[in-house]
């Protein structure tokens, strides 16, 4: 395929790729109460998407920072992993063909996560997508979080890119809002539920699917050329 043809597509991992929904949040409250401090579904809503640092701000009221904060997030994290490798991971409905179908037409694909680094490697790793990632930005790569469109700037980047040649898959209304301030089209996707169609669309996805099963090489190939 001519360079000029080619586009990127920036994946989001939890909700778009994978569910590890229920995981983080059971990692939160397990955390949150080692701290005395409960952790709610609307707490789970509020924070969806961003970054550990942003969510410890949120919940904390940037009481705790610096060191402190960084060891409050680790241990979370490594709640989560502990549980992940225990429970195993599934790839969403229609993921796993799309990977392979734009793999095969020529498109770059990425990562463009708030999730740390380690999260996002060992969920390639029980997944076996990996093969299929060009590059990866996580949550270390970043100083701001979604709605900021750095991470999906850097995917872009990364992949060699034009922003206006990417498409970003997402699930949460912050990604969807990053994708769309980095100049890129995006698709939004409604399996989890975390966010309905209608506010996956205010916040300018370009197309809302329930699953990626509706989706082909060839729509983000148009997606991308506008």
């Amino acid at each position: 395929m001519a360079t000029d043809n080619l586009i990127a597509v920036l994946w989001d991992m939890d909700g778009t790729l994978v569910d590890t929904a229920e995981l983080h949040f059971h990692a939160w409250v397990r955390i949150c109460k080692e701290y005395g401090k409960e952790f709610t579904r609307a707490d789970f809503t509020a924070t969806f998407g961003k970054r550990n640092p942003e969510i410890i701000d949120y919940l904390f009221d940037e009481k705790i920072k610096g060191p402190d904060a960084d060891k409050l997030g680790y241990q979370k994290e490594e709640y989560y992993r502990g549980e992940s490798r225990k429970t195993g991971i599934e790839l969403l409905p229609g993921v796993l063909n799309l990977l392979k179908s734009l793999n095969e037409s020529g498109a770059k694909q990425a990562i463009g996560s708030s999730a740390p680094k380690g999260n996002l490697e060992l969920i390639l790793e029980l997944t076996g997508i990996g093969k299929y990632m060009q590059a990866m930005v996580a949550m270390e790569d970043t100083q701001r979080g979604k709605p900021d469109p750095q991470v999906f700037l850097m995917g872009a980047e990364k992949l060699k890119i034009q922003p206006r040649r990417a498409v970003v898959v997402e699930d949460a209304i912050a990604g969807v809002q990053a994708a769309k301030a980095g100049g890129m089209k995006c698709v939004a996707v409604t399996f989890v539920g975390h966010h309905s169609a209608e506010k996956l669309k205010e916040a300018g996805a370009d197309r809302v699917v329930k699953t990626l099963e509706e989706m082909s090489a060839e729509d983000f190939y148009k997606l991308a050329e506008g």
